[in-house]
């Protein structure tokens, strides 16, 4: 038997990723709100590793109660994820995957772009989502990491908040309101300077935002979280001294339809 595989946060993206683990001869152990991580870790204190599924404005505060048994075994796989989200934590290596699938409750699994990996136990997870029909490669260096995490970061904002302008579907986006997506794209890529403090490349990251477009053009640009990423991405933006005019006229008119 191998070793275990711990999940905290049980929603649909985590059963993507057990089902992969089970056909690939691991236990699953889930981590529910319920349980309590430093108990449950006295049970299991060497995992393979430890995965962390709950949405992005959950992160923080599981990742401050993770057991230090757990903490050199963490697996990361949220949107709009940088190093300083891990860093804050005193988590030196973790094994980080970029998501770029989808699987809802009313839908079947859909594969946008590959799902790349970086970090210890990059290999098992791309075995466990190839399990299940999910291209995952493993990438090789910490640059190509942050490209990846970027590009998925800049692809969901953008989409996400030109839908409170306008939710028809991604490709029409692109196709109909260029001018609208590239101004977005622009404004949260300094944004995202600002935060990782360097210079991005900013045509290869819309170029890379347009693939994961183009490859599955039929999605809605509106999300369920669409506003509250406008009002993360605007607070970062207020405490870096960014102007970011079209966010901000987008939240203006998002109030106004409130």
């Amino acid at each position: 038997m191998k070793d275990s595989i711990v999940i905290i946060g049980i929603g649909e993206l985590a059963a993507v990723f057990s089902r992969g683990f089970l056909r690939c001869g691991y236990p699953v152990y889930p981590i529910t709100r319920m349980m309590n991580m430093a108990e449950e870790s006295q049970q299991i204190p060497t995992p393979k590793l430890v995965l962390v599924t709950v949405q992005e404005t959950e992160l923080h505060s599981v990742l401050d109660k993770l057991p230090e048994t757990w903490s050199n075994k963490v697996a990361l796989v949220q949107n709009e994820l940088l190093p300083q989200d891990w860093q804050a934590h005193q988590i030196k290596n973790p094994t980080v995957t970029v998501v770029w699938f989808e699987k809802k409750k009313t839908l079947e699994l859909t594969n946008i772009l590959q799902s790349p990996s970086f970090g210890p136990n990059a290999k098992v997870i791309s075995e466990a989502l190839q399990a299940v029909g999910v291209p995952a490669p493993v990438l090789k260096t910490e640059q190509e990491l942050l490209y990846e995490l970027v590009r998925k970061a800049l692809y969901i904002l953008t989409v996400n908040i030109a839908g409170l302008v306008d939710n028809c579907t991604v490709g029409n986006l692109w196709s109909l309101h260029q001018v609208l997506a590239r101004e977005i794209a622009e404004e949260v890529i300094l944004i995202q300077e600002s935060l990782i403090n360097q210079k991005l490349p900013h045509e290869k990251l819309i170029n890379g935002m347009v693939e994961g477009i183009e490859d599955c053009p039929d999605r809605y640009c509106l999300g369920r979280s669409a506003l509250s990423r406008l009002n993360r991405v605007l607070n970062y933006a207020e405490q870096a001294s960014l102007q970011v005019p079209k966010l901000r006229e987008i939240a203006t008119l998002s109030k106004v339809g409130c």
